[in-house]
């Protein structure tokens, strides 16, 4: 692709966003119900996704593997140095400001996101978008936006559940595969653990989850080629979602946290 067609297809991804959020409004006026409907499906899943218990699922099953390699990893290397007290630190630190939020905006874009690219893109290519525009529906906030407001209000609680998960895994790993003593690992875990951290730390994932389905709904909605299209819609989104999400949280921690800390170690 050239540089030209790189710019104009940017441009276009930037138009489709900025007019599915304008669309918030309206869409909370008048397809409510819908949202309601979508709510559901983000939340416990349809389908294959709903046996192993939808979004949620997914989500504790990753929290719960990240949460254990953490304290596993973190009190391996801190007793090297005879400071695997401080392993709660470690637990409060990593898990709130990096882990859990990747975590679920990876989650996310691996079921609910995936699953709106397919949605929207058979529904283009059997012509449903089109016949929504012919009846007067408007295709834009009946379609996506009422997808945006559903996976923003259904992440909060998610990514609660996905950040606790971590943080017992953490901890039991910590005291009963290590011996540590839960006294001492509690201390300093609520010591270092800020509730401010914890509020940034749901701002970045509430970030991550507009980017992440504003991507999948726009390859999902401009999906082309047949059943084998939407197949490469799903694909393309998720490789975009993922890149937006890795680079986000870069600069997102760099304005959040790259200047100050809420964490003071000493002094």
């Amino acid at each position: 692709m050239s540089m030209l067609g790189w710019l104009d297809r940017s441009g276009d991804q930037l138009t489709f966003y900025v007019r599915a959020l304008i669309w918030i409004p309206r869409t909370l006026r008048r397809y409510l119900k819908e949202v309601q409907r979508l709510l559901a499906e983000v939340a416990f899943g349809s389908g294959g996704l709903g046996v192993v218990g939808g979004t949620i699922g997914v989500m504790i099953a990753m929290t719960l593997a990240t949460g254990t390699v953490v304290g596993l990893q973190g009190y391996a290397a801190l007793n090297q140095i005879g400071t695997a007290a401080f392993t709660g630190f470690i637990s409060a630190y990593f898990n709130t400001r990096e882990i859990a939020p990747l975590v679920a905006g990876l989650a996310l874009s691996a079921t609910v996101g995936a699953g709106f690219t397919a949605q929207l893109g058979a529904m283009r290519i059997n012509e449903e978008v089109d016949g929504l525009e012919s009846m007067g529906v408007r295709s834009m906030p009946y379609l996506v936006t009422t997808r945006i407001i559903a996976g923003v209000v259904a992440i909060i609680p998610l990514y609660a559940i996905g950040l606790l998960s971590s943080y017992v895994a953490s901890r039991y790993v910590t005291v009963l595969f290590n011996g540590q003593s839960a006294g001492t690992y509690d201390h300093y875990f609520n010591l270092f653990l800020s509730p401010a951290d914890v509020l940034l730390s749901v701002l970045k994932v509430l970030i991550f989850s507009v980017m992440v389905i504003l991507a999948h709904c726009y390859y999902g909605f401009h999906a082309t080629g047949g059943p084998a299209g939407v197949g490469v819609a799903v694909g393309r989104s998720v490789r975009n979602a993922i890149v937006l999400i890795s680079v986000t949280d870069f600069f997102l921690s760099l304005a959040i946290w790259g200047a100050t800390t809420t964490v003071k170690v000493a002094g």
